[in-house]
C-alpha cells in the first residue's frame, strides 16, 4: 500500500475565541469545549466538474472526475485547535490513477456570535472522463479551488455546529433560517500543448433551512437545504449561476462516545443557455467514530498560558 499524506491542518483562530452562544447555559446545547476530542474517519470528498453542450444532436454531457477520492485519517481537536492528518491508500476502491494522482482539501469554520464563516481550499491532479461505457485518463489536469461561504444564524435555539463537527450537541430539536453568501475561485488547467489554464469566479446569495431533529438523548438526524443563485465568470464571459447546497447528518452521541455519518453536497450549475456549460459539484461522505477524554493538566496549562499571552 502506498502511504500518502493528504493533509495536516493546524490552525488557530481569533474568532474561535468566541462561542455561537452560551453553550454551558443554553438547554438547547451540551458543549464538550473543554474535552479533547479523538477520532477517526473515512472520507470521501471531490471537486468534480461536468461539460455540456447543447450544439450537438444529441447533447453531449462529460463528467471530469478526480482520480483520488477516498481517505482514511484522525482528527484530534481541543477548544481552538484542530489537527487533521489523513491518508488516500491506492487499495481504496475510489482512488485511481498513478502515484502522481493528487488529493488535498482543507476546510474550517469559524464563529462569531450568530455568524459562521467557511474557508474552502482543494488542489486536486489527475482525472479521467467519464462517458457512458468510455473513460480516459488526463494524468496531468489539474484544478486548484480557493473560496468560502458567510452565513447568518437567526435562530439562538439551533446549534449548526452540531451538524459539523462534534464539539457540541443539540439537546432538544430546533432549526434556523440561514442565508449564505459565497465566493469560490476555480483555476483549471489540463496541461496539454493545445489548452491553456482556465479561471472561474464565482457568486451567489443562497437561502436554507437547517434543523436537527432529536430522536433521542443519544441520536439526532440533521438536514439542511439551500438553493441559489448567482453570477459566474468564465475568463471574462458571464452569466447567470444557480446554487443547491444538501447536508444530511446520522448521529450517535454519549459524553465519551460518539459516532456519525454525514453527506454534504454543493452544487454549482449554469444556465441553460450558456455553450458549453461547465459544471461544479463538490461531494463529500463522511463516516467517523470518536472519543472525548479530559485534557492532560499540563496540556491545559500550556493552551491557558498561551491564550492568555495572545489575548484571546
Amino acid at each position: 500500500m502506498k502511504f500518502k499524506l493528504i493533509y495536516i491542518a493546524f490552525f488557530t483562530s481569533v474568532f474561535g475565541g468566541f462561542a455561537q452562544n452560551d453553550t454551558l447555559q443554553n438547554p438547547y446545547f451540551k458543549s464538550y469545549n473543554d474535552k479533547i476530542t479523538a477520532s477517526v474517519y473515512y472520507l470521501d470528498t471531490s471537486n468534480s466538474f461536468e461539460i455540456a453542450s447543447d450544439n450537438t444532436d444529441p447533447k453531449i454531457y462529460v463528467n471530469l472526475i478526480p482520480n483520488r477520492r477516498e481517505q482514511i485519517g484522525f482528527s484530534l481537536n481541543y477548544k481552538i485547535i484542530d489537527i487533521t492528518i489523513g491518508f488516500a491508500p491506492k487499495f481504496l476502491g475510489g482512488n485511481k490513477g498513478d502515484s502522481h494522482s493528487k488529493n488535498f482539501n482543507f476546510n474550517t469554520r469559524f464563529y462569531y456570535k450568530k455568524w459562521m464563516q467557511s474557508f474552502t481550499f482543494i488542489n486536486q491532479k489527475g482525472f479521467y472522463i467519464s462517458e457512458d461505457n468510455f473513460t480516459a485518463q488526463l494524468p496531468q489536469m489539474r484544478t486548484t479551488k480557493i473560496g468560502g461561504s458567510t452565513s447568518y444564524i437567526f435562530n439562538d435555539k439551533f446549534s449548526f455546529k452540531t451538524l459539523v463537527n462534534q464539539n457540541e450537541w443539540q439537546t432538544k430539536s430546533s432549526g434556523s433560517f440561514i442565508p449564505t453568501f459565497s465566493f469560490y475561485y476555480t483555476n483549471i488547467d489540463f496541461n496539454t500543448p493545445d489548452s491553456s489554464p482556465g479561471d472561474i469566479y464565482v457568486f451567489t446569495l443562497m437561502p436554507s433551512y437547517f434543523y436537527n431533529f432529536v430522536i433521542s438523548d443519544r441520536v439526532l438526524i440533521g438536514a439542511g437545504i439551500g438553493l441559489g443563485a448567482g453570477m459566474n465568470d468564465i475568463d471574462g464571459d458571464t452569466s447567470a449561476l444557480y446554487q443547491a447546497d444538501l447536508n444530511l447528518k446520522l448521529a450517535y452521541n454519549k459524553d465519551r462516545f460518539f459516532g456519525f455519518a454525514t453527506l454534504n453536497t454543493v452544487s454549482f450549475a449554469q444556465d441553460d443557455k450558456v455553450d458549453p456549460r461547465l459544471n461544479d459539484n463538490i461531494a463529500t461522505v463522511k463516516l467517523s467514530i470518536g472519543y472525548r477524554f479530559d485534557p492532560p493538566k499540563k496540556v491545559k496549562e500550556v493552551y491557558d498560558d498561551v491564550n492568555k499571552k495572545i489575548g484571546l
